[in-house]
């Protein structure tokens, strides 16, 4: 059985802390009592990180996630427990348009905090954020844990090489790193402007037509960042239960697709302006048309199940971005 104090003087390290999940899973944390380690590069005074002064609770180590000297010496140094390893480049376009930074940010750091981690007498478990984009394009969905990992475009090839050094060094080193796979995650705090949530919560807040680059009939499953973070912390606190689950992943999600059109739609009625007509520009490249993830497997070996609804989660979302944006 797991204490229901699991997490209480935990030692833990998040990179990513100042993303949309890492600030939301390192507000928990802190109200779970773990003794949190933060690595943080940019200062970005906007994020929930720094507006909620989440830094004043946390160890702030400053520097670049690709320093693997720098990762032994933090998880040596604060005896680390467990390390959510969050960081990662995130973004299709920005991939697409410079793909060695991306691999380097993506893959080369996470075998690099693997070594890391591997070399330690007392060796943490890790939990790494992989994506729904690491499985690629199928034709048969929802994906299940068992469908190959075969991205094709940089971000998703990123994601899909991160995976599989994981399940390596697991198969190989027995180093304890599970795998997640999460879908579309959105939520309060998200200031990645070019996202369709953020992008188009602020649009239509604004009075101005949402901006949809691809045809809209893209369908993607959309997942609540409280979900994403209940997610975070059920396979942290299974995998010290039960270290055999070392090298597996789990998917997190609704298996209930939306077209990128239908939440345009959505948000747009959240928000009270559904006069609001989208703009559908059908520019977009190197886009997955259709993805949805099968979670049984989380269901059934974590007990995760969502707890918010598209339309709930929404309503929080816009929420957050009304206070934020102001008048």
């Amino acid at each position: 059985m797991i204490p229901e104090n699991f997490w209480r003087d935990r030692a833990v390290f998040i990179t990513g802390a100042t993303g949309l999940l890492g600030g939301h899973l390192t507000r928990r944390l802190l109200g779970l009592g773990a003794n949190i380690t933060v690595l943080t590069r940019d200062w970005q005074p906007q994020t929930i990180f720094a507006r909620e002064n989440l830094s004043s609770r946390v160890t702030l180590v400053h520097g670049d996630v690709r320093d693997g000297d720098l990762l032994q010496r933090t998880l040596a140094e604060y005896e680390i427990e467990t390390v959510f390893h969050l960081a990662a480049q995130t973004l299709v376009g920005v991939a697409d348009a410079d793909p060695a930074t991306t691999f380097e940010v993506n893959i080369a750091a996470s075998w690099r905090l693997f070594e890391a981690a591997r070399r330690l007498p007392r060796v943490p478990q890790i939990i790494l954020a992989s994506s729904d984009k690491a499985y690629g394009e199928h034709e048969i969905l929802p994906y299940r844990e068992d469908a190959r990992l075969e991205g094709r475009q940089p971000y998703a090839v990123s994601k899909s090489c991160a995976d599989l050094i994981a399940q390596t060094y697991a198969a190989t080193y027995d180093l304890p790193v599970a795998i997640t796979r999460c879908g579309n995650l959105f939520g309060g705090g998200d200031l990645n402007w070019n996202r369709l949530v953020p992008g188009t919560i602020r649009s239509v807040l604004r009075g101005e037509r949402p901006i949809i680059r691809s045809d809209g009939s893209h369908l993607r499953d959309y997942l609540y960042v409280g979900d994403g973070v209940s997610a975070y912390l059920a396979i942290g606190e299974a995998l010290a239960k039960d270290p055999s689950l070392a090298g597996e992943a789990f998917n997190f999600g609704h298996n209930a697709p939306v077209s990128v059109l239908g939440l345009v739609t959505a948000i747009s009625a959240a928000c009270g302006r559904e006069d609001l007509i989208p703009d559908v520009r059908n520019e977009a490249k190197n886009e997955i048309l259709n993805q949805s993830l099968d979670a049984s497997k989380a269901r059934e070996m974590l007990n995760w199940a969502p707890q918010w609804g598209l339309e709930e989660g929404l309503r929080e979302s816009v929420g957050w971005y009304r206070e934020f944006l102001g008048p």
